[in-house]
């Protein structure tokens, strides 16, 4: 059974800093493609990036490009997600998840097998 359990959310300010981590246990964490997804109050859950097993392709959502970096250490199973300059917009539960896909980065939940309980980020303005 794989579980993904997600840490380092909390109340920030706007510019702030927050490193998101996931440990996963279960299946061979190295083999497949990690990605973060957040959800909002009274949104949909929406993509916010994603990383294949090898480390070598990346994507990330508009919105963050340029803040935000995945990163993954497949010795310590072990996903990260580097948050710089939060703004309030980016207030949200953060959810770990993970794919059966290995190369392909994939953007779409419905790509992903399992998924964490989810961190809350809150940016005060």
């Amino acid at each position: 059974q794989v579980r993904l359990v997600e840490s380092g959310g909390g109340l920030v300010q706007a510019g702030g800093s927050l490193r998101l981590s996931c440990a996963a246990s279960g299946r061979t964490f190295s083999d497949y493609v990690m990605g973060w997804f957040r959800q909002a109050p009274a949104k949909e859950r929406e993509f916010v990036a994603a990383i294949n097993w090898l480390r070598t392709s990346t994507k990330y959502t508009d919105s963050v490009k340029g803040r935000f970096t995945i990163s993954r250490d497949n010795g310590k199973n072990t996903l990260y997600l580097q948050m710089n300059s939060l703004r309030p917009e980016d207030t949200a539960v953060y959810y770990c998840a993970q794919s059966s896909r290995r190369g392909l980065v994939t953007t779409t939940s419905n790509d992903y097998d399992y998924w964490g309980q989810g961190t809350q980020v809150t940016v005060s303005s």
